[in-house]
Order: structure tokens, then C-alpha cells, then sequence
């Protein structure tokens, strides 16, 4: 696919992500907004060009798998599954409502292309490196990509893992921290200041590198790089914006779990389909 060809397409992708999230709040009034979505163009990366997989087989054994350990992100991630055909668009709205299969985090009992239940933070990233070194003992080709918050990275567990991956050679493991600079209550660098995550890691032996993490072609050879690595597990820095997308929210201070009605939505979508007819 030629460069450009590729950008538009994996803009548009991540664009459409937003639209669906945005769709998810119109029916239920309420959720994890900001941190939704900022991650929308790794997403988009993952799913429109890196990860193997199989939307009409969600079980298929020889697939790539994404563990979305922000778990509360869930809307981002059941917008991405949707339009890429796991299950109806229509389901959407039906977001964390009785009998749905759209929880508030994600259950891999209930949703299709769901490959680890995640939602207790810091958890995902260890069942991502446990998924890893799973594919490693039984010699298998599968990779395992897992999204992290960096407020997330306040877990211990996560450290553990950091630690665990490099033993263990885990070269079939990708680790995305959303670097949007704040959790729930405030900036990170207030609350528990995480220095440089990229020499961090890299001192616990971990390839480590930094992109804009709304640069899809950034972010794509970022993973590039890191599937040329042998031996070691890799860490891609994501440089975010919490409420990616949409002015007021990115503007918002507090983005991260807000009451949102149906005027905003609309007024978000109505700028969301703007940015894709100007090519944003």
C-alpha cells in the first residue's frame, strides 16, 4: 500500500473509531470518554494493519491478540470490534445496559474479539506477558499487543511484568503505554510522577521508543521496529491527548469519567465528520 494511500485510510479508520465511541455515550449519558479516545489511532493501526485476525472466527487459534488493560477504555475498543464486522454496529448502543454484551470493561465471556477480560488495572498488562510467554512455551508465532494507561502504571504489577518479559526473551510482546498525562484526579506528574517510562524500561531490558500517538504512520513503524527486535520485549511510548478529537473535551481538565448529554455528542460527532471531510 502506498504511504499516503495507507495514512488516509488508517486516518479515516481511526476517525470512524471516534464517531462509534461517541455514538456508545449518546445512548448511555455517561463513561470513560477522554481516555476512549485517545487511544484510537493506535486502534486503528492495530486493527486496520498489524494484528492477524479473523472477525467471522474470534477464536481462531493462529490470531494476533490485543489486550486492552485500560479496561475502562472499553468503548474504543468494542467501537474498533464493530466496524470491523465481530458484531453489528447497532450493538453499540446498548453500552453497559442489562443483558448486553457490551460491559463496562471488557469480558472476553461476552464480547466477540475480546481476548482477555481486563478492568482492574495493571492486570491486563500481566496476562498480556503471561499470554506471551504462553505462545513462546507451545513454539508459536502469535503476538500479543496490550494497551496501557499511564496513570496505570502507578500498579505495581505492571513493574512486575517490566521485569518478567525481558527473563523471559518475550520478543513476541508489544507494550503501548497512552501517555495522555493524566488519570482520574489529575495530572500523573502530581499524583505519582512516572519520569522517563522509555529509560526505564529500557534499564529493565526492554526495546523502548517514543511516538506522537495520533501519527498513524508514526505509530506504525513504530511497530515495524519493534517486530524486527529479537529477544526482547518492546515498549512504544504513546505521546496523547486525553478527548482526542474533540475540542471541548480535550480543553475539559477533568475528561476522564464525565456525564455527557446528547447535544455535546452530536456537537462532537458534527466535528469529528468535519476533521474526516478536511482530512484531519
Amino acid at each position: 500500500m502506498a504511504h499516503s494511500v495507507q495514512k488516509k485510510a488508517l486516518e479515516t479508520f481511526a476517525n470512524e473509531i471516534r464517531i462509534a465511541i461517541m455514538e456508545q455515550f449518546r445512548a448511555r449519558g455517561f463513561g470513560h470518554v477522554g481516555g476512549s479516545l485517545s487511544i484510537a489511532d493506535t486502534l486503528a493501526v492495530l486493527y486496520g494493519d498489524v494484528l492477524s485476525v479473523d472477525p467471522e472466527n474470534s477464536t481462531w487459534e493462529e490470531r494476533d491478540i490485543c489486550v486492552l488493560s485500560k479496561g475502562h477504555a472499553g468503548p474504543a475498543l468494542y467501537a474498533t470490534l464493530a466496524l470491523k464486522g465481530y458484531f453489528p454496529r447497532e450493538v453499540l448502543r446498548t453500552l453497559n445496559q442489562p443483558e448486553t454484551i457490551l460491559p463496562s470493561h471488557p469480558d472476553r465471556n461476552k464480547t466477540p474479539g475480546v481476548d482477555l477480560s481486563t478492568g482492574s488495572l495493571g492486570q491486563g498488562v500481566s496476562q498480556a506477558v503471561g499470554a506471551a510467554l504462553g505462545y513462546k512455551l507451545q513454539g508459536r508465532k502469535n503476538s500479543v499487543c496490550v494497551i496501557a494507561g499511564d496513570g496505570e502504571c502507578n500498579e505495581g504489577q505492571v513493574w512486575e511484568a517490566a521485569l518478567f518479559a525481558p527473563q523471559h526473551h518475550l520478543d513476541n510482546l508489544i507494550l503501548f503505554i497512552d501517555y495522555n498525562r493524566k488519570q482520574l484526579d489529575g495530572y500523573t506528574k502530581d499524583i505519582c510522577d512516572l519520569g522517563n517510562l522509555e529509560d526505564k524500561f529500557s534499564a529493565f531490558g526492554w526495546f523502548t521508543t517514543s511516538v506522537n500517538g495520533h501519527d498513524v504512520i508514526a505509530i506504525r513503524e513504530a511497530v515495524t521496529t519493534a517486530q524486527k527486535n529479537e529477544g526482547k520485549p518492546s515498549l512504544i511510548v504513546l505521546n496523547t491527548v486525553k478527548g482526542k478529537g474533540v475540542k471541548f473535551l480535550e480543553d475539559m481538565m477533568f475528561n476522564h469519567h464525565i456525564v455527557i448529554s446528547e447535544q455535546e455528542v452530536d456537537a462532537a460527532i458534527q466535528e469529528l465528520e468535519q476533521n474526516s471531510r478536511k482530512g484531519k
